[in-house]
């Protein structure tokens, strides 16, 4: 079941990112300006993190065996439109890409669906697991350009609808709810309004808005940074950006891991560290061999690895009728976390031609999530056992 999920994880994933490594052809071609472009790739964001909310509770209700495909069929629309008619203006593809966010929902189903099938004690490691499956961002971002040069710009999407229609069908014959899961009765705005009322939901939510949207803003961001910055072809730099996404994916069970055998309240204050030391030295913008280079990787393993322990966090702390609510609204926070700053990061460069500000901000928001961490989270007797 794990296994399932994490694929269906990563193939959602996968389609939810499809637009990012063709940002800079679709900028040559129509001509948009910095802030366009960042808005390009913010919208599925945006709307995938908002559809968590509902999505979440509705996984709490119905389960992921309902969820999973239902999810996945859905996302197959948006994907065939963008690849077969939707990528000749502007308004098409910012109109395909709000719909194309229904894909970033999985990680709602997901979570409360393992969570269900694990004892405590082995919930960081399995929803670390399973929150590997964010990979599918690196298929994506290893794949699109490619496939664009050997066919066209349809290719991409026509394939990835396909494994979207595969796997949607073998999830709904072989994906099983846990056989003990918790069934909430109460209507979805009370179940709602119940976890936001948790203190735990508004604690991971900052937290997880600065380690996994960290972690989506770059994933969407990193290939027109790093075309502006360094001067690298599209297909350098989406290899670049993979490279960032798959060392991010493989530390994000070590990050669930450790957080079950030490306390998640510590592992999240070395990420967050971290993170501050790589935003700070790639604000100069130093050569990229080795330093930024460097950087960059350090904030990958650190963003990864804080996101497991974010949700290790979650598994530890909330009740388990509302796992579901309480991961949309922590879920929504961390793909918001990723929407703004791309945004931000254009209008920056486009008033100073310089991204210094922007990674300067990153690290002080990272600071303020540090100390959050240290003297709120931290404090809290089961986060902070050892």
């Amino acid at each position: 079941m794990l296994a399932l999920a994490t694929i269906g994880f990563a193939v959602n994933f996968w389609a939810w990112a499809l637009l990012s490594p063709l940002a800079v052809k679709f900028q040559a071609a129509l001509g948009l300006s910095s802030f366009q472009q960042a808005l390009l790739v913010a919208v599925p964001v945006v709307v995938g993190s908002l559809g968590r909310i509902p999505v979440g509770a509705l996984t709490d209700r119905f389960g992921g065996r309902i969820m999973f495909p239902l999810v996945s069929l859905a996302t197959v629309v948006p994907v065939l439109f963008l690849g077969l008619f939707g990528h000749d203006s502007l308004a098409a593809l910012l109109v395909g890409g709000f719909f194309l966010g229904i894909g970033g929902t999985a990680f709602a189903v997901g979570v409360p669906f393992v969570n269900a099938w694990f004892p405590p004690e082995r919930r960081g490691l399995a929803v670390g697991i399973f929150g590997a499956g964010m990979g599918g961002t690196a298929i994506s971002a290893l794949t699109t350009v490619r496939l664009v040069n050997l066919g066209t710009t349809a290719t991409p999407f026509v394939l990835t609808a396909v494994v979207l229609v595969g796997y949607a069908t073998v999830a709904w014959l072989l994906l099983r709810d846990a056989p003990d899961r918790v069934v909430p009765s109460a209507p979805l705005a009370q179940r709602l309004g119940a976890a936001l009322r948790l203190r735990v939901t508004w604690q991971a939510a900052a937290l997880y808005a600065v380690a996994f949207g960290g972690y989506v803003a770059f994933s969407v961001y990193l290939p027109a940074y790093l075309k502006t910055a360094y001067g690298l072809t599209p297909a350098d730099a989406a290899n670049r950006m993979a490279g960032f996404v798959l060392l991010a994916v493989v530390m994000r069970p070590v990050g669930g891991w450790l957080a079950d055998r030490f306390a998640a309240s510590r592992v999240l204050a070395v990420a967050l560290g971290v993170v501050i030391a790589g935003a700070v030295a790639q604000a100069f913008t130093p050569g990229l061999a080795p330093a930024g280079t460097v950087a960059f990787l350090a904030m990958a393993a650190a963003l990864g690895a804080g996101s497991g322990a974010t949700f290790a966090l979650v598994a530890q702390l909330a009740p388990a009728s509302q796992v579901g609510s309480v991961t949309g609204v922590v879920g929504a926070a961390g793909g918001l976390g990723g929407f703004v700053p791309p945004l931000v990061m254009g209008v920056i460069y486009g008033h100073f031609q310089s991204y210094a500000l922007g990674l300067a901000l990153l690290g002080v928001v990272a600071l303020a999530a540090l100390l959050l961490d240290v003297l709120s989270v931290g404090r809290h007797p089961a986060a902070a056992r050892s």
